[in-house]
């Protein structure tokens, strides 16, 4: 919708061109923001400990909403006095308005803090951040085998890899063994993906995708499991069971 600034932009003087310019690149960056912040909030509500998000997309997406819509309304309706900038001021207050009312606020504050100092909290959504990162790493580099089961079927990995983040989040007494965990679990787990996708998109071989599913269902079973005794304190079968994933991953890698 913001490119129907463009229509009156190339219709009228160049006071009107300048505006609606202006105008339809105010709002495809209000709508670039929106987008962003609706994603940031809801991968803020899947958690239970989060930080909230540094930058507040959603409101800064009304604000821009809100002056590409003032701004549109300057090229339409020219104003020479401050009782003429009532419409263009009238159009902006509706899009902020509506702009909030659709997509609601960003997160203004922690999530599931009490009890935990800032350090540990801060520990605990780092460690999150960068696991989802590696998922996201997976899921960009399993489309370069353009199967779609096997698409489903990262994204169902990506499903149980989150569960233990929940779990994490839940209790991050030992956050350092977690993380070495989570680190090993998930950085293996992408790094055969993207091998795999290579291949695959070059042979399609059948023996590469077993393997690569075999794999896949044996990170979710074994460490899942695993991910369970570590919080319940079983380090040292932990360790050992680290070890092993590392040299598996690294055979199958």
């Amino acid at each position: 919708m913001a490119l129907a600034f463009l229509v009156p932009a190339f219709w009228g003087d160049p006071r009107q061109l300048v505006l609606s310019l202006a105008a339809d690149g105010t709002l495809l960056a209000a709508g670039w923001l929106t987008r962003e912040g609706v994603r940031a909030a809801e991968a803020y509500d899947a958690r239970k400990v989060a930080r909230r998000p540094a930058l507040p997309r959603k409101i800064l997406g009304g604000v821009l909403s809100a002056a590409a819509l003032f701004l549109g309304g300057l090229a339409q309706y020219p104003a020479e006095t401050a009782l003429e900038l009532l419409n263009p001021g009238l159009f902006a207050g509706a899009g902020l308005a509506l702009q909030l009312l659709a997509f609601g606020l960003d997160p203004l504050r922690d999530k599931g803090a009490t009890g935990l100092d800032s350090f540990q909290t801060d520990r605990v959504a780092r460690a999150v951040d960068e696991a989802e990162g590696h998922l996201a790493a997976m899921k960009d580099a399993i489309l370069r085998a353009g199967d779609r089961t096997l698409e489903t079927r990262v994204a169902r990995f990506a499903e149980t890899a989150r569960q233990l983040f929940r779990s994490v989040e839940a209790d991050p007494g030992d956050l350092t063994t977690a993380r070495k965990f989570l680190s090993v679990y998930l950085m293996g787990a992408r790094d055969a993906t993207v091998k795999f996708a290579d291949l695959y998109a070059q042979n399609r071989s059948t023996q590469a995708r077993a393997n690569y599913e075999a794999l896949l269902d044996d990170l979710e079973t074994t460490c899942a499991s695993r991910t369970t005794a570590l919080l319940a304190g079983g380090h040292t079968d932990l360790d050992v069971e680290i070890s092993v994933l590392r040299d598996r991953l690294k055979h199958e890698t």
